[in-house]
């Protein structure tokens, strides 16, 4: 979370980042989606074993990727708002979002095979 929190606010502009080879198109939209998509899997596995007895994990799982996906939304208005030159960009929160989806549906998938997400 502070990762995603620091570079979502952080300006790197000034810094030498190197050249690649080739430029990958939208690979500021991947790398949105891959966070995304981790925060919801290990967020998930990090508060479960915490809130297991109180609430069943489906619920847990949707509340991580509802939390995740506000997140998202509250990062994009905060570039737009806060920084100067950082910009806020819908696309990006469009790509949060299906991330924090993706990452639901492929920890029902991988780690509850078979198994019903109680």
């Amino acid at each position: 979370m502070v990762f995603v929190t620091f570079s979502s606010l952080f300006s790197f502009e000034g810094m030498q980042m190197g050249s690649f080879a080739f430029r990958i198109p939208h690979l500021d939209k991947m790398v949105h989606f891959i966070f995304y998509l981790v925060m919801v899997v290990t967020g998930f596995f990090a508060i479960k074993d915490y809130l297991v007895h109180r609430y069943k994990a489906s619920a847990i799982l949707l509340g991580m990727v509802v939390f995740s996906i506000m997140y998202g939304m509250i990062i994009e208005v905060l570039q737009y708002s806060v920084t100067s030159n950082r910009q806020g960009d819908i696309l990006d929160a469009l790509a949060n979002s299906l991330g924090a989806i993706t990452g639901m549906f492929l920890t029902r998938s991988l780690f509850y095979k078979g198994e019903q997400l109680k």
